[in-house]
């Protein structure tokens, strides 16, 4: 399977990409053990990664260390509610196995377009995405790569996808600390941190520790943990019964000394806006769910006015 399905020349087949990382630089200057040509001499395609980096001002990666937390509907509440205040945003999707955005946001089966030699993104509500989904032939296909394909594609999700300048990119990582989330931490250039999911049981909590630990050994800043699922509140008592323990994320966060940026309750509406294509925060901004996102992602707005 190759990523170009509207590009011939500027979007490389998977093939190609992975013939060049094994015989380039793997972007990961802090530990290289040769100087490369191509650090003293970039390529035209270098040239581009960087100034394509350099239009971005914050790439947030979320991640879990364990499935099944909701960690992709995190990603795309946080995206949405960070463009409802007014940012620029986009959302990309690097869990190649498991893309689930296209359909969070109505858009599973749709392709991908080309203009200027570069790939478009999709835009949702004003929020540019771009997921694997967007260039399979049937999105039933399963992708069947290993490390260096993966890492090919998320260095092509930034080479030659038109982001233009944005405030935020949200990534959305599959859960554990393999590949995806190992490339983009050697590949991405520029500010970069992670945002780390966990379920409020010990047994999601004990694979969110190496998240932390993975951060910790690749030096990537952790802007907080949210803890998902924290809850039910009864629709018509407003008695909340927690299903999953409690104040797990927290106490976790408590332990590994970084920020605990807040609870979202168990809400059924948010898997209807999910299969309906529409996210909560989008469809119900005065939810106490959608309340609980704005919250939770006010932390990472102030990275902007930090940078200011």
């Amino acid at each position: 399977m190759v990523l170009r399905p509207f590009l011939h020349t500027t979007i490389h087949p998977i093939r190609t990409i992975m013939t060049e990382e094994k015989s380039s630089c793997n972007h990961d200057c802090a530990h290289c053990s040769t100087k490369h040509d191509s650090c003293s001499n970039p390529s035209e395609r270098e040239l581009k990664f960087i100034a394509q980096m350099a239009d971005i001002k914050h790439k947030i990666i979320v991640l879990s260390g364990k499935g099944g937390v909701g960690k992709s509907t995190v990603s795309v509440n946080i995206a949405f509610s960070l463009a409802m205040a007014g940012y620029r945003v986009g959302l990309m999707d690097v869990d190649f196995h498991g893309p689930s955005i296209p359909t969070m946001l109505g858009v599973k089966g749709m392709r991908a377009e080309s203009d200027n030699n570069a790939i478009l993104p999709l835009e949702v509500a004003g929020v540019k995405v771009i997921s694997v989904d967007f260039f399979l032939a049937d999105s039933g296909e399963a992708v069947i790569w290993r490390g260096p394909m993966k890492q090919g594609a998320i260095k092509q999700f930034f080479e030659d996808v038109a982001w233009g300048e944005l405030d935020f990119l949200v990534i959305d990582c599959p859960p554990g600390t393999g590949d995806e989330p190992l490339g983009l931490c050697q590949i991405v250039k520029g500010d970069k941190r992670a945002v780390v999911v966990t379920t409020p049981q010990e047994v999601a909590a004990a694979d969110v520790r190496k998240s932390l630990d993975f951060c910790a050994k690749l030096s990537l800043p952790v802007i907080g943990i949210i803890e998902n699922m924290s809850g039910f509140a009864c629709p018509h008592c407003a008695t909340v019964t927690y299903i999953f323990k409690q104040g797990g994320g927290e106490k976790l966060a408590e332990q590994a000394k970084v920020p605990f940026l807040g609870r979202i309750p168990i809400d059924p509406t948010v898997a209807d806006c999910s299969d309906e294509g529409q996210p909560l925060v989008y469809k119900y901004p005065d939810s106490p769910t959608a309340k609980a996102f704005a919250e939770a992602v006010r932390p990472i707005s102030e990275l902007l006015k930090d940078k200011a």
